[in-house]
């Protein structure tokens, strides 16, 4: 008796989700907090604008928000339209700083862009942004306690 033929699943008429450039953002639950946000992507591709061929990273971001946060899955799919366009390297890194900036309007922002080796160089990229007037909180050293020792 034959095998039965696994059924595959159909595909969706409409993907459930799709890349894009626009950011989501939702109120800050502790504006009047300074609070870091951190966001690991490490699966970023874009395409070398003189070749074609394939660019990967991993980028880290850094964020003290203001009034407003970034929403993860537009995120995501932000980070994702990346894929098929041509860019170098410090464009593509200030760009998406940009539209952080611009999206979230935080007190402070950091990316740091680790690119994967390419012709036997590495390459890594960061760039920051601060708010007009804002100064981050001075390091805070408290005394040992007796439990510590």
């Amino acid at each position: 008796m034959p095998k039965p033929v696994p059924r595959q699943r159909p595909a969706p008429a409409v993907p459930p989700s799709a890349p894009s450039k626009q950011l989501q953002v939702f109120a800050n639950p502790a504006p009047g907090r300074d609070y870091t946000i951190r966001f690991a992507i490490d699966e970023f591709t874009c395409l070398c604008p003189l070749t074609g061929q394939p660019d990967f990273a991993r980028f880290r971001i850094e964020m003290v928000c203001d009034r407003l946060c970034i929403e993860l899955k537009s995120l995501k799919m932000y980070f994702w339209s990346y894929r098929n366009e041509g860019a170098f390297h410090e464009k593509v890194t200030n760009t998406i700083l940009d539209d952080i900036v611009t999206a979230a309007r935080p007190r402070f922002a950091r990316i740091a862009a680790d690119w994967n080796v390419r012709g036997g160089i590495h390459t890594e990229v960061l760039a920051e942004y601060r708010k007009k007037g804002w100064r981050p909180a001075p390091d805070l050293t408290l005394p040992a306690s007796r439990v510590d020792a």
